[in-house]
């Protein structure tokens, strides 16, 4: 008796997410390979399309096995399969060639180097040895080459390199790790290294290892480089040479702010620092970013130069995520030179990083020696992303861009085609379509043509990589914003405009898969804001969701001398402060004793007629004042100085509980800042709020300081003081509305001490509690609110 003949079947399979550019192709043709099964995969501008054909039994293990061990950069966000008629045919499986077709895929981020391609770095005998663009399928750009969609080798800037023969037969051979890996490229055909001295430093320019042989030898003579890596220029210099870090510092006037850490490998980040077990495994992330670390005292064997990160109990460290970083610190052989080295951003304080190699020479200019650059363009720039890691290994992202950027953000609700322009500092564009959501690069501040051009090019770059044509725009309620006035040349329309403090607590929201039909009570704590009445908002408690919000509670105003231009002088804002308190301006108060004479008689007028003196309840600028009136900060050099130093001396009293400094609590009505929600039935909604007021701490810390108690001591009473006010205004709102979810946003909360003790005294209140990870809890999430706001109305309105 014959068995009976099993008919073929045909299977179309189309795989969503982030699919091109990591091998997902070849990895399909192994699979099916394996199984005798015939057909083809190609690349679609909506993903990875399939068919397969074959025993029904084998199409069925094929579509199984499809998603279990996809290539390590691949992230599959959806599958659809439908049935299609057999065709008979009995050839191999293939790979066809990419297809041209308006749609939508996703791009992965730029990787570090893997280690399969820095074995073949540091081999003599491979033919990549000390190729300084060596990378695979599994590593390197993506995002800072794609000058197109779909992702293939046309669309990128590598483009004009044509492979020789042996690079070509590895991109075509399914087989191989490199098969259409993009960058793909050996010393025979892949982009150059070139040293470019500064005129009169008495050295040759170069090419190839002579360039990175001078570079090392440049870093190990006390000079500054600037190195250009796969997301924009680096200044770096040896980080263990006090002269040559103190000379970045003037060069870029840099004043007191931390310096990046490159360090040749995990063994020498942690001779500097204290590494928990989630730390090591953010440090060798593929996305490498520069994670917060507590500082080992005293280093072992390796000292970083006093400037790197002055009266900072942290640094910030990175390992070499590019050949060139590897090469320039050196592999086994290699002659010494420095092991670690400050790698931060090239540019001039405030200003964009640089990805042009002209525009490098010139920005670039006084502040380099030398320049080790190359001839791979750079379609976009990207900063490094910057995080920490909580006690309980969870990470929250400070700066997100490079290893993050282009990754989609899932939406909880879906969303009109919408650019959102974020702020004016920290900059960073979202843009979204339906349930998913792109943040653009870090841009930093846009105060200058040189910020508001590099945000033009980020959203240009953008929507083409995402294909999302924009419908409309949403921008910050500022009208003074750069971003705003952006916003409304864009064409769009009249932008939405998004009170800050209310696209902050939306941005937590978000992150959470929050669908808005429950309120949160949100606490969003920043420097500045613009509030609904005219006023700087920054100390907000607000009941919101994505429709609207109602403001519950605040910090009490107080007045900012000079408005934003006050921000610079925290020993102004403490005086400022203590006045609005009535409390007086003793003789021999640290915020006293900074100011002259003349400043504080024109500042005692402008507080008595209230000249340029904006009132503000930005939680941020109480930090700042408390770090004066202990004696730490009296001039800021860089945003936020002054709280950074107020945090880093509570860290040293924070083991041992000395209680806390209480604030005075104050019932209000009227207090402002409603936007009335579209649906509200049935919901409690507090018509009175509460004032936090800051008078009671504030006499506390000067009697306390008046009986010599540490600082420390003081900061961290500060400390606690604020977070036991949040919790304490949070249990009152969950008895009166019943709402039990705590959203915890806004640049303030990127302080660990304050952060992981509000959050721990909420929890025990029984209160669920919202922190951010991968959005920055800083400006640099705002868009993500502004997004979910505006793009969410249509669907609120159709409820």
């Amino acid at each position: 008796m014959t068995a009976p003949v099993t008919r073929p079947v045909r299977r179309r399979i189309t795989v969503r997410g982030t699919v091109q550019g990591v091998g997902f192709r070849p990895y399909v043709h192994r699979l099916a390979a394996g199984l005798a099964l015939t057909g083809f995969v190609s690349n679609t501008a909506d993903g990875v399309l399939i068919e397969v054909e074959g025993p029904p039994d084998d199409v069925d293990r094929f579509a199984g096995r499809l998603t279990e061990q996809p290539p390590p950069l691949a992230t599959v966000t959806g599958v659809g399969c439908e049935d299609v008629p057999a065709t008979g045919a009995t050839g191999p499986f293939t790979i066809r060639p990419t297809e041209r077709s308006p749609g939508r895929t996703q791009l992965p981020p730029d990787t570090a180097t893997c280690a399969d391609c820095l074995r073949e770095l540091a081999d003599p005998g491979d033919r990549r040895h000390r190729h300084p663009f060596v990378t695979c399928t599994h590593c390197g750009p993506r995002f800072t080459i794609a000058t197109g969609m779909p992702y293939d080798r046309p669309a990128t800037t590598m483009a004009g390199f044509p492979m020789c023969p042996a690079c070509a037969r590895e991109y075509g051979d399914p087989a191989d790790r490199r098969f259409h890996a993009q960058p793909v490229a050996c010393p025979d055909c892949g982009p150059r290294l070139t040293l470019v001295p500064a005129a009169g430093l008495g050295v040759r320019p170069a090419r190839d290892a002579q360039a990175l042989a001078t570079a090392r030898a440049l870093l190990a003579a006390g000079r500054i480089v600037a190195v250009k890596g796969v997301g924009g220029y680096h200044l770096a210099c040896d980080a263990t040479d006090a002269r040559a870090v103190a000379t970045l510092r003037r060069r870029k006037e840099r004043g007191g702010k931390a310096l990046a850490v490159m360090c040749a490998d995990l063994e020498t980040a942690e001779r500097l620092a204290v590494l928990s077990a989630a730390e090591r495994t953010a440090l060798t992330s593929a996305r490498r970013p520069i994670v917060l670390l507590r500082r080992r005292t005293p280093p072992d064997g390796v000292r970083l130069a006093d400037q790197v990160c002055p009266d900072s109990p942290h640094v910030g460290l990175l390992l070499p995520y590019t050949p060139v970083h590897t090469l320039l610190l050196g592999l086994p052989g290699d002659p010494p030179g420095p092991r670690v080295l400050v790698m931060t951003s090239g540019n001039r304080s405030g200003e964009p990083i640089v990805t042009d190699d002209a525009e490098a020479l010139t920005r670039l200019a006084g502040l380099a020696d030398a320049w080790l650059t190359h001839d791979r363009p750079i379609a976009s720039p990207c900063d490094d992303s910057l995080l920490r890691v909580r006690p309980d290994g969870t990470e929250q992202v400070l700066r997100r861009s490079r290893g993050y950027v282009p990754r989609p953000l899932r939406l909880p609700l879906p969303v009109r085609p919408t650019l959102a322009t974020g702020g004016d500092l920290k900059n960073a564009l979202c843009l979204g379509e339906g349930d998913q959501a792109w943040f653009g690069p870090h841009i930093g501040d846009l105060g200058d043509l040189a910020g508001l051009a590099a945000a033009e090019r980020a959203e240009r770059h953008l929507t083409l990589l995402t294909g999302v044509t924009p419908r409309l725009a949403a921008a910050d309620r500022h009208p003074g914003y750069h971003s705003t006035r952006r916003a409304a040349r864009l064409g769009l329309g009249e932008p939405v405009l998004v009170q800050h403090h209310h696209a902050h607590i939306a941005s937590a929201m978000a992150e959470h898969g929050l669908d808005g039909r429950t309120p949160v009570i949100g606490v969003a704590f920043d420097g500045t804001g613009y509030g609904d009445d005219g006023t700087v908002w920054g100390g907000e408690i607000l009941l919101a969701d994505y429709t609207g919000y109602r403001r519950l509670a605040r910090l009490t105003p107080a007045p900012l001398p000079g408005g934003d231009t006050g921000v610079a002088n925290p020993c102004r804002l403490a005086l400022a402060r203590l006045w609005a308190a009535g409390l007086p301006w003793e003789p021999g108060l640290p915020s006293v004793e900074a100011c002259t004479e003349t400043e504080l008689a024109v500042l005692r007028q402008q507080l008595t007629r209230g000249l340029a003196c904006v009132p503000t309840s930005g939680m941020g600028r109480l930090f700042d004042a408390v770090s004066s009136l202990v004696g730490l900060c009296h001039r800021a050099g860089y945003e936020a100085q002054a709280a950074l130093e107020l945090e880093a001396a509570a860290l040293k009293a924070w083991d041992a509980d000395n209680g806390a400094y209480p604030f005075g609590l104050t019932p209000l009505s009227g207090i402002g800042g409603v936007t009335p929600w579209r649906r509200s039935p049935g919901r409690r909604i507090p018509a009175a709020g509460w004032e936090m007021n800051p008078a009671p701490v504030l006499r506390a810390l000067l009697r306390d300081r008046a009986r010599h108690t540490p600082v420390p001591v003081l900061a961290a009473r500060f400390h606690r003081g604020v977070a036991r006010a949040v919790a304490h205004l949070c249990r009152r709102t969950r008895a009166r509305t019943g709402l039990t979810t705590v959203a915890l946003t806004g640049g303030v909360f990127a302080n660990a001490l304050l952060e992981e003790e509000t959050a721990a005294l909420l929890t025990t209140a029984g209160l669920t509690v919202l922190r951010h990870g991968e959005v920055p809890p800083n400006d640099g999430g705002l868009a993500l609110g502004q997004l979910m706001v505006a793009g969410t109305a249509a669907h609120h309105e159709t409820e």
